[in-house]
């Protein structure tokens, strides 16, 4: 009697189980249009592992004006910049308690790469101290850079 009850709840456990995927509808396991993905305000302020990758960005503008647009979106964005040297093209700042190296590096006349590395090596970090940064940068491309006049 025991070994028929103990069979009939596995039957029951089982018939349950196979229900449950027989009510997920189809389209959303399969689309076949690509999806965007636009990083809400949780996703870019959580520490997540970040790719190489997602830290670069290549631009089509001069070294110079891309160094002064860094230091912009870096001031912008409040992050305390520690260092800078513009001969090679370095910016040392520090945000959400983390350093962070960005390096801009010329690629051909009139194109460069930007590059922001945390200085540790460890790629556990939020994703909006980078995806600010290129973001306002690509919202600047435009604008000129007027040099200011020494007095």
């Amino acid at each position: 009697m025991e070994r028929i009850l103990k069979n009939i709840k596995y039957l029951l456990l089982f018939g349950c189980i196979s229900i449950l995927p027989a009510s997920v509808n189809g389209e959303e396991i399969y689309s076949p249009q690509p999806q965007i993905f636009e990083p809400s305000i949780s996703t870019l302020v959580t520490p997540q592992n970040m790719a190489f990758d997602d830290c670069t960005k290549e631009y089509n503008m001069n070294q110079e004006k891309l160094y002064y647009l860094t230091i912009a979106a870096i001031n912008e964005n409040r992050f305390e910049i520690e260092e800078l040297q513009s001969k090679t093209g370095y910016i040392l700042f520090k945000a959400v308690n983390k350093e962070f190296l960005a390096t801009v590096v010329k690629l051909g006349v009139n194109k460069s790469m930007l590059k922001i590395t945390p200085t540790n090596n460890n790629y556990y970090f939020a994703p909006g101290i980078v995806l600010n940064i290129f973001k306002y940068i690509d919202l600047n491309l435009n604008e000129n850079i007027t040099p200011i006049k020494k007095i």
